[in-house]
Parts: C-alpha cells; structure tokens; sequence
C-alpha cells in the first residue's frame, strides 16, 4: 500500500540533505520542536520500547553549559545553532514498557538480563535518534549530529537528576549553505552490502 516518495521528497531527506556546519540567525519555535518529535516518535523500535530521552538546548543559559563540554571543533556551529539536542537514552526505559506494549510483561525481559537492556536501550534509542534527523529534515528544518564531546560533563549538566546516559547530539535550525562542505563518497553496494 506504500508508494515510493516523489524524487522531491527524497531530495528533501537524502539525496539532497546535508550535515550542517553554520546557522541562519533563524528561530526554531518550541510548537515546531514538539512537532518533530510527535513525528519521530512514531518510528518503530524492540517492543515499542522508545527508550529515546532528549533534551532540547535553546536558552544562553543551558547554551553557556553545554559549551564547556564540547570539543574545540564543535563549539562554534553549536554556538550559533537555534537548537541543540541532547540525545540520550533511559536505562529504566523497561519501566515504561506496561503502557508502551501491553500485550505482554515485556517489562520482565529487560529487569532479568542488565546486559539485553543496555544493548536494546542504546540500539533503539540510536534509531530514534536517526527517526529525529529525518523528522526535522521532513519539517523544513537543517541537522548537523556531532559526536566530539565529554560524555560526563553533558550528562553531569544535564541529565543526572533523571539518571539517562548521552549517545550524540544534533544541533537543529536552519543551516547556512554558505557553510556546508563537499558532499564526502559513500561507500558502494558492492563493498557495503552481501546479497545471500
């Protein structure tokens, strides 16, 4: 029942789309932000388990803390950045798990194995990262997901109350194309891929 989308919309989410490097002194609303992530939310993950927690950095207050545990190469793009998402994952995210997937005490699986937990919080929460990207680029609006951080520091200012871990982050605006650089190869299907 799916029909392939238009070499416009893929324009829009690939073939055209690129990591951005600088911003256009262009707001991102709070309504709009909160729009993709009603979006992202629907990709699907294990059991429905949505372990994707994000915080949304847009205040010079919050800018001004999140700078500190950048790498050098990274402070300025996220400077000048509308928007930076902090994206991190739940390691509770089974705690959830009766309301996301009641079908089944799926809840169990994970509080039984702390390994499968991590390995389906970090994998899923990875994916629903990648659902975001492409949810922001649907909406109109520029990514650049960076890693070059302190994991500790980030989750020290931001995320220890709620005790979530940091994966990456994506910086969200509207991107100067003044400032993107030369779309870099892929690797071919050949080298990439194994038909069996």
């Amino acid at each position: 029942m799916n029909e392939a989308l238009s070499a416009a919309a893929l324009a829009t989410l690939f073939t055209e789309a690129r990591s951005q490097n600088g911003w256009l002194d262009k707001p991102v609303s709070d309504a709009l932000l909160q729009e993709v992530y009603q979006l992202a939310s629907l990709g699907p993950t294990s059991a429905n388990c949505s372990p994707a927690r994000i915080v949304f950095v847009r205040s010079p207050q919050a800018r001004a803390r999140l700078l500190p545990a950048l790498s050098s190469g990274n402070v300025a793009k996220t400077q000048s950045a509308p928007v930076t998402a902090i994206m991190a994952w739940d390691p509770a995210f089974y705690d959830a798990l009766p309301e996301l997937f009641p079908h089944g005490d799926a809840r169990s699986w994970f509080t039984s194995s702390p390994e499968l937990a991590h390995e389906t919080a970090f994998r899923n929460a990875s994916l629903q990262a990648a659902y975001l990207i492409i949810a922001c680029r649907s909406l109109g609006l520029d990514t650049g997901p960076m890693s070059g951080f302190d994991p500790a520091k980030i989750e020290q200012e931001f995320l220890a109350e709620q005790g979530w871990k940091v994966n990456f982050l994506i910086n969200i605006g509207y991107g100067d194309a003044g400032k993107v650089y030369g779309r870099l190869p892929r690797l071919p299907f050949d080298r990439a891929c194994r038909l069996c």
